[in-house]
């Protein structure tokens, strides 16, 4: 564990890159894929259902006012994001097959991340209560908006291979994902003590649920030949792309922070929020709006994006930090 730490690899990046390894050897196929797959809808409407009764609408009404901000982080992650995926398009198909960069976009389209968000803000010494009500606002909008971006982004590129009914996503996001999210929230006064005496237990739920969902994606992408597919160029390429566009989001969100005139604490938050896609939300929205065969490679670049953005948002959280502490001693 202290190695991983030192390194910067988050633990559960470990544990997924071992289930898409059992998922390589031992896919699930047949009567036991059929039984997973019903699995896997239970455990993400679980899942939406826990993050629903985590939601404290206190929280969220203390860090709402901050409404310039909130629309910085949201142009961030809704319109540039998309923008640079579909700036992407160059390098296809010399550099990147047409189907990673479905993945990218995908990833382009998705909400930030509510906890990595908030975490990152918080050691850095930024706005916390503004990072909660911005990660949060986020994931649900994602939920509506994330469908939209997808289709509209395929239909602009003229990628074919991939082709997505939006409004039927819409509907299934909205019974598989919002209804458990709504009944849960609707829940919390009765269970969120519950929940908040047994985090570990619900964190252990939410990440199994993850890991169940990408066990069965990529048991689909194996039967279908995914490493036939993807080789180790195109892996690096993945990385090497994600680490651009991750560079790319977070300079114009700190230089366009500072022209609009925020506070050290409001750049903070800014920067942390605008600039991290969510694998919570990425991995269960992408079961529901693919093709079996086709979310084990459309989750690709998000995997690699997400321990990237961890990694660099660590370096920099602390950065922010030493800062912050050297000009409180002088």
């Amino acid at each position: 564990m202290n190695v991983l730490q030192k390194l910067r690899i988050d633990p559960f990046l470990v544990i997924l890159i071992t289930v898409v390894i059992i998922a390589s050897f031992f896919p699930c196929e047949g009567e036991a894929k059929k039984w997973f797959q019903y699995l896997t809808t239970a455990a993400i409407a679980l899942l939406f259902f826990m993050h629903g009764v985590k939601l404290s609408r206190s929280a969220i009404l203390s860090g709402i006012g901050h409404w310039r901000l909130h629309l910085v982080i949201f142009t961030s992650t809704f319109i540039l994001f998309p923008t640079l995926g579909m700036g992407l398009s160059f390098i296809v198909p010399e550099w990147m097959s047409p189907t990673v960069y479905m993945g990218f976009l995908y990833l382009c389209a998705l909400p930030a991340t509510v906890q990595s968000a908030i975490a990152f803000t918080s050691v850095a010494g930024g706005n916390v209560a503004a990072a909660i009500c911005s990660a949060s606002a986020s994931s649900l909008l994602g939920v509506f908006l994330s469908p939209l971006l997808v289709g509209f982004l395929i239909q602009q590129t003229h990628e074919g291979g991939i082709h997505t009914d939006t409004w039927k996503a819409i509907k299934d996001i909205i019974l598989q994902l919002m209804v458990p999210f709504i009944a849960g929230h609707l829940s919390r006064p009765l269970i969120a003590s519950w929940v908040e005496r047994h985090k570990k237990l619900v964190n252990m739920t939410d990440r199994s649920s993850i890991l169940l969902v990408v066990y069965v994606a990529f048991s689909e992408a194996v039967v279908e030949g995914i490493w036939h597919k993807v080789d180790a160029y195109s892996l690096l390429m993945i990385g090497i792309v994600c680490c651009i566009l991750l560079a790319v989001v977070l300079v114009m969100n700190v230089y366009s922070s500072r022209l609009l005139g925020f506070s050290k604490e409001d750049e903070i938050t800014i920067v942390f929020c605008g600039s991290k896609k969510s694998l919570a939300n990425g991995v269960p929205m992408a079961n529901v709006l693919f093709p079996a065969s086709m979310v084990g490679m459309m989750l690709l670049p998000l995997m690699i994006f997400h321990q990237i953005q961890l990694m660099v948002c660590a370096v920099l959280a602390q950065h922010y930090a030493q800062r912050l502490r050297a000009k409180k001693a002088e």
